[in-house]
C-alpha cells in the first residue's frame, strides 16, 4: 500500500520588487534548499488556514491569504512521499512583524536572480518561473 499524498499549501509573497523564501533545516528530507514558505494541510483543515497558521509558526508572521497561483503534483521516490503542493499569493498584514527564522534554518527577502532550481525542492520548479517573470516585470516598474 502505498502511502497518501501529503497537502501542502505554500506562500508566494512579493515586496519591493522580491519575494519571501524560507529554508529547510538540516535534518529534514530536502534540507538546506529555499523553498517559499508554508507546510502541511492537516486533515479538515482549509488551506488558506493551514497556510496562515504554518506562516505564523515558521516565520511569525500575520498574513493574508489570496489565490492559488499554481498547483504542482510530484513524487519524492527517495522517500517514498507524494506533494500536491498549493501555491498561494498571500500578503503580510498591516502591523505584521517582520519575518524571521522562527521554526526554518533561514529568511530571505529573494530577486529573481537568487531563484535557482537548483537551489529549491523539485516540486517547486514549475512556479519558479512565474515567480522570476512577476519579479522581473516588478523590477522594470519599480526603476
Amino acid at each position: 500500500m502505498s502511502n497518501p499524498t501529503v497537502l501542502v499549501s505554500a506562500a508566494i509573497v512579493y515586496r519591493d520588487g522580491k519575494v519571501l523564501l524560507s529554508k529547510r533545516k538540516k535534518g529534514a528530507h530536502l534540507a538546506d534548499l529555499w523553498e517559499f514558505p508554508g507546510g502541511k494541510v492537516e486533515p479538515g483543515e482549509d488551506p488558506r488556514a493551514a497556510l496562515s497558521r504554518e506562516l505564523f509558526e515558521e516565520l511569525g508572521v500575520d498574513t493574508t491569504v489570496g489565490d492559488i497561483v499554481e498547483a504542482t503534483f510530484h513524487r519524492y521516490e527517495e522517500v517514498s512521499r507524494t506533494v500536491l503542493l498549493l501555491f498561494f499569493e498571500a500578503t503580510l498584514t498591516a502591523g505584521s512583524p517582520e519575518p524571521h527564522a522562527k521554526d526554518v534554518a533561514d529568511v530571505m527577502w529573494a530577486t529573481a536572480d537568487h531563484l535557482d532550481p537548483e537551489r529549491f525542492p523539485p516540486a517547486d520548479g514549475p512556479v519558479l518561473a512565474k515567480v522570476r517573470a512577476r519579479l522581473g516585470t516588478t523590477a522594470l516598474l519599480h526603476t
